[in-house]
């Protein structure tokens, strides 16, 4: 596989799922910070399921909406230790099953169901859009929910006349070890990373709740520097809310979210001719005549700053405020002799006698 995203590291907020997630980027020369933002607690014993369950067989459903894979299993997995498949299958196999995803699709057939309809779009919105114009009105409603409740489509259909069973097979809780959150977080402010990947829409909006008072900076650096790439529209949704410029595939998978960014992140890159060589700059790399070129944040950053502006003039104390860590205008000096050395081309960094360093354009 080629290595399309070399020289770029790419966070990764998920937790199930991740090290697939982070497999695929690597596979593409990404260097990765895994960094769960949530992880996801299963309720087989919940009393909140188990009393969901029980109104289902109450109350047996007209509708179905199954909304993904692991919370369809999940619920069907507690239901079989509390001896209620069958009478759970019984009530559900005369309901019009509505399938949200091909993996829901998937876990309903698998317990022997049969479902009449999915979405193109595979967003709860469309189902529920689906739904009132089928018409709802007197009838009772299951909603297997994926992680945090859902009011919003809950009184749509309420709205609409529906009585409405909130299954809730799973819930989301903070990661065991937020330390690798914070350093994520650390890393977006610092414009550090060149991508974050999210899988779920309270996964989002846990990463912007730990960044506590640097909220703002982060989001300064998702609508900028950082690309934001989230599996699906719902999932973009809170940092849509923020006015964050998110990409999303056409289809809400692993593999295609990392197509979409192998797609957007080498459109980012800035390159220059200097000193008679091709120069492109990636996230933590420089690319010269081909040939990757792997660099610290310093030299990195003084990079950076040259390239913005080709042939301009730079002084010690500007490029000082570039650094990471600066500290006085020596920092600035090792930070240019580590870039001369980590290019392997010490002519592509002009200096200027008492002005400064320049890129020796062409």
């Amino acid at each position: 596989m080629r290595d399309e995203l070399a020289g770029f590291t790419i966070g990764v907020t998920a937790d199930r799922r991740r090290d697939e997630l982070a497999a695929l980027l690597q596979r593409r020369g990404a260097r990765v910070v895994v960094a769960p933002a949530l992880r996801i607690v299963p309720l087989p014993d919940d009393a909140d399921l188990r009393k969901a369950t029980r109104a289902c067989l109450d109350r047996p459903p007209d509708v179905l909406m199954a909304n993904t894979g692991i919370g369809m299993r999940g619920w069907l997995e507690a239901a079989e230790g509390w001896g209620l498949t069958e009478p759970l299958r019984g009530v559900l196999s005369q309901a019009y099953v509505v399938a949200r995803s091909p993996k829901a699709r998937g876990a309903v057939r698998a317990f022997g169901l049969r479902d009449q309809w999915s979405p193109d779009s595979e967003s709860c919105e469309e189902v529920v859009d689906h739904l009132v114009r089928r018409g709802v009105a007197g009838q009772v409603v299951a909603i297997q929910l994926h992680g945090d409740r859902q009011p919003a489509y809950t009184a749509a259909l309420e709205q609409a006349g529906a009585t409405v069973i909130e299954v809730p097979v799973y819930r989301w809780a903070p990661p065991i070890d937020p330390a690798p959150l914070h350093r994520l977080i650390d890393l977006v402010a610092g414009r550090l990373v060149d991508a974050v990947t999210f899988t779920s829409a309270p996964a989002a909006e846990a990463l912007l709740r730990a960044a506590g008072d640097r909220t703002e900076t982060v989001l300064e650096a998702l609508r900028g520097d950082v690309l934001v790439g989230c599996v699906g529209a719902i999932t973009a949704e809170p940092l849509v809310r923020h006015g964050v410029p998110v990409s999303t595939p056409h289809r809400a998978r692993l593999g295609a979210l990392v197509r979409t960014i192998v797609d957007e992140l080498p459109r980012r890159t800035v390159s220059v001719k200097a000193a008679g060589h091709l120069l492109t700059l990636r996230g933590h790399a420089a690319v010269i005549d081909g040939e990757l070129r792997p660099l610290a944040p310093a030299p990195m950053a003084v990079l950076r700053a040259l390239a913005a502006s080709p042939g301009r003039v730079f002084s010690r104390a500007v490029l000082l405020r570039m650094l990471p860590r600066g500290a006085d205008e020596h920092a600035v000096e090792m930070a240019v002799a580590r870039l001369r050395a980590g290019l392997k081309a010490p002519r592509v960094v002009q200096t200027v006698v008492r002005r400064g360093y320049r890129l020796r354009v062409d």
